[in-house]
Order: C-alpha cells, then structure tokens, then sequence
C-alpha cells in the first residue's frame, strides 16, 4: 500500500516526531509507514488521515498487483 504521509508531512512542515505525538506512536512507526515497511491497521490510518485533515483514501492508495479473481 503506497501513501502520501511525508508530502503531507511536509506541506505541515511537520516532524515525524510531532506525528506520531498527534496520533499516539513512536517516530519509529511514522518512519516505518513512511517507507511502506509497515501498513497500518484501520484505527491508525484513520487517525493518520484525521490529524491532515483528510479522507483515508486521501493518503492511502492500496495497489493491488494480483490478478482479480474469476
């Protein structure tokens, strides 16, 4: 799943830090789904697109490259 936290981030002009402190993380997990080594449960995707001001899909893009299903 890609997402567009660190140009949000950034037009914020926010730190990782001060993230994860609005949504109650570590800096660590801000990095870590910054980098799209770690996709967030549905509670802290919310609360991820809440602190932008922004709708889920606003920020997370889920790319799935299977086939569909027959």
């Amino acid at each position: 799943m890609k997402n567009r936290l660190r140009v949000l981030r950034a037009e914020k002009n926010w730190t990782q830090a001060e993230l994860a402190g609005m949504v109650g993380i570590s800096r660590q997990a801000v990095i870590a789904v910054e980098n799209g080594k770690y996709d967030p449960a549905l509670p802290l995707a919310f609360r991820l697109a809440r602190a932008f001001g922004k709708n889920i899909e606003e920020v997370f893009v889920w790319e799935d490259n299977a086939p569909a299903e027959k």
